[in-house]
């Protein structure tokens, strides 16, 4: 049997159907999951092993056997907690095959088969009888269903129906309770997330599309590392307010609800953001309590625990609001079965309780489909614009006839406001020529830029008007790019457009360099990390089956990962590894690059980061990695706006830092697959 999976092809620019082995779906799965991360979560463990052990005490008060429903199990790590609390035998549900049998695995190697029983089903298929998968109902409840939106993978139908369907009803879960908190802040950078800024271009204003202000956005929520987003980059407008709880021990409601929270303006500004998370109560009591808060709500920041699989969410209110400091507001959080929405109102103008709160929000506009939320920060960016502004102000001339190579790219307006004779763009959907055809009638433009939505290798002259092109432009940037290097494609654009091209055609990025530093990650290599050990039970099956299903594909190759949101240490100069020229042809032979950098701050390497810089013009450089110089220490800041990739070495390397080791590397950029492939090794002298 085989499978069909999607990959960006970087040398066409679009997304291949690539015929896979049947097992590969299971083992991109297993890589790429957050499991490692979750076991090596020490405050979770911890507060489920308490909460666990208090559930099972209370059961056997009342005089009854100890029947847990593990839901979601994962490695079984929670229902060996709940043997080893006391509990007479668990029903542990997992439907992810692969997993389930993991979980066998580390049950039978802990002993407690006899106890566990793994059901490789989903919970809502899950029998209760004699000849069913559970013998009797459960009067303990554990799960781990939970996202960074808390309800987003399907929490409470799970909950709805083993309340109805598996549990005992006088029952004990684990947690007990969920509570969601959320404040109102103003944000420039957030906002920048959301909404298109207007751009000054030569003393002219580029305002965006009216609809694009009017859109309430996409639905789908903004999940990050909120402890990254320094309290500098947002103005609170009201307290942290409590908008709802779950009781998980009592039947649970699938069923659309809407929460109200009142509260006073505590200073003026913008209306623009609403800042959530969740707590988790693992008692009755609430004296076990496992908080997502951010570090920065923290008397001591640095105590706050790190986790990837459970972050924080950003909702972008529908529109922007002006409050003032004093008055009386509501905060309303609507979810359905699987997502919540936020809306703010006076609490003057809330009229009747009859009122229906606001649906749940959609893109009406295209541009929120077309632009993901880094790519509006991209194109928000000031300073990066300002940058392409002067690399084009250096090369266009009154005669130039432009051509643009970029996904929902602004760069053909700014040619056209900057003078440019002939202006066109090339794109890849009708869907984003849409977008910025938008953006050119809301400035009276309409008609002054030419968007093709043409395939490449189908542009002739007659589609440029008879013209040659004398501007070859692109940021470049690709929707379909997963790595910094598939960006690469505008060599492809370049070469396959040669032909159209004057003799002296300017082409904008001359360049593009492959950047790369060895890290010390603070938190991200935790994800990759084997366990072993966790919370006193073995689950090296679980650490042997991650590591088959990385050496099956990915064991030397690179993952995206937005570093902003993952400080490291640099513990090498960074480098330019290896230096693209778009003002010639793509080579048909492979490049390659060799080289080896020195250790210089001791640590410990979990890997390289790597990046692309694009040299616009001689003096004019972007970067999609570092923004700025490393410090004395090492720290690094990296764009918010483009991944960068990330390869993990298989085991970290103990670095002294005294110079006397380094970092081999080879690279192999292979024109005919548009890939790099690479390879790094640790040498001491």
């Amino acid at each position: 049997m085989k499978t069909f999976c999607g990959r960006a092809n970087p040398t066409t620019g679009a997304l291949d159907w690539v015929e896979e082995s049947e097992e590969y779906d299971y083992h991109q799965e297993i890589a790429r999951s957050c499991y490692a991360d979750m076991l090596h979560d020490h405050d979770r463990n911890k507060k489920y092993y308490e909460g666990i052990r208090a559930a099972v005490a209370r059961v056997k008060a009342r005089g009854e056997k100890v029947i847990v429903l593990d839901i979601g199990t994962g490695t079984g790590l929670l229902s060996m907690m709940a043997v080893t609390a006391g509990a007479d035998f668990c029903y542990a549900v997992e439907v992810f095959k692969p997993m389930a049998e993991a979980a066998q695995c580390i049950v039978e190697k802990n002993g407690f088969s006899d106890k566990i029983k793994i059901i490789n089903k989903h919970s809502t298929d899950v029998t209760v009888g004699p000849d069913g998968d559970m013998q009797v109902k459960a009067n303990v409840l554990i799960t781990e269903l939970f996202d960074t939106e808390l309800i987003g993978e399907g929490a409470l139908p799970s909950y709805e129906h083993a309340h109805q369907n598996l549990m005992q009803e006088r029952c004990e879960a684990v947690p007990h309770r969920a509570t969601v908190y959320a404040q109102l802040v103003e944000s420039e950078l957030l906002w920048s997330w959301a909404q298109l800024q207007p751009v000054e271009v030569e003393g002219a204003r580029l305002v965006p599309p009216p609809a694009v202000g009017r859109c309430a956005g996409a639905h789908a929520v903004c999940d990050i590392q909120l402890s990254q987003v320094s309290p500098a980059s947002f103005t609170p407008l009201g307290p942290v307010c409590t908008m709802f709880t779950v009781d998980f021990s009592k039947p649970v409601s699938s069923a659309f609800q809407a929460h109200n929270s009142q509260f006073v303006a505590q200073s003026s500004g913008r209306a623009q953001v609403v800042l959530s998370w969740w707590d988790l109560d693992m008692d009755p009591s609430g004296s076990i309590v496992c908080t997502m808060a951010p570090s920065w709500t923290y008397q001591e920041p640095k105590m706050a625990p790190w986790r990837d699989h459970w972050m924080q969410s950003v909702y972008f209110l529908p529109v922007e609001s002006q409050v003032t400091e004093g008055e009386e507001l509501s905060l309303m959080v609507c979810h359905d079965d699987f997502s919540l929405w936020y809306s703010l109102q006076p609490r003057s103008q809330r009229g009747s309780q009859t009122e229906a709160p606001p649906s749940r929000p959609c893109c009406t506009c295209q541009a929120h489909l077309v632009w993901t939320r880094p790519r509006f920060g991209e194109l928000n960016d000031r300073r990066r614009t300002e940058s392409y502004i002067s690399a084009l102000r250096s090369v266009l001339r009154e005669d130039s006839v432009c051509l643009s190579v970029s996904d929902g790219s602004l760069l053909p307006v700014f040619a056209h406001m900057l003078g440019a004779k002939k202006v066109f763009g090339l794109e890849n959907s009708q869907m984003s020529k849409q977008v910025i055809d938008e953006v050119l009638e809301a400035n009276s433009m309409k008609g002054r830029v030419e968007l093709l939505e043409i395939r490449l290798e189908q542009l002739t002259s007659n589609d440029v008007g008879g013209e040659q092109i004398s501007v070859l432009m692109g940021e470049p940037y690709f929707s379909t790019s997963l790595l910094p290097w598939h960006s690469l494609f505008f060599w492809y654009c370049r070469t396959a457009l040669a032909g159209l091209l004057r003799p002296n055609a300017s082409i904008l990025p001359r360049s593009a360099s492959l950047h790369m530093v060895a890290v010390e990650f603070q938190d991200l290599w935790r994800i990759r990390a084997p366990c072993g050990t966790c919370e006193g039970f073995d689950v090296t099956p679980m650490d042997e089956m991650v590591q088959r299903s990385l050496d099956f594909h990915e064991s030397h190759e690179a993952e995206p990962h937005p570093l902003w949101e993952y400080p490291c240490r640099a513990l090498t100069q960074s480098t330019a590894a290896m230096t693209f020229d778009f003002t010639q042809c793509l080579p048909q032979q492979p490049i390659s690059s060799q080289g080896s950098l020195s250790f210089i701050r001791e640590g410990r390497c979990h890997g390289v980061a790597l990046w692309m810089e694009y040299h616009l013009t001689d003096d004019i450089t972007v970067s999609a990695g570092l923004t700025g110089p490393i410090n004395e220490q090492g720290d690094c800041e990296w764009s918010r706006h483009r991944k960068q990739g990330v390869y993990f070495f298989g085991s970290p390397w103990e670095i002294s830092g005294d110079g006397r080791a380094a970092v081999s590397y080879s690279f192999t950029f292979e024109p005919s697959l548009g890939d790099i492939r690479m390879d790094f090794t640790v040498t001491s002298q």
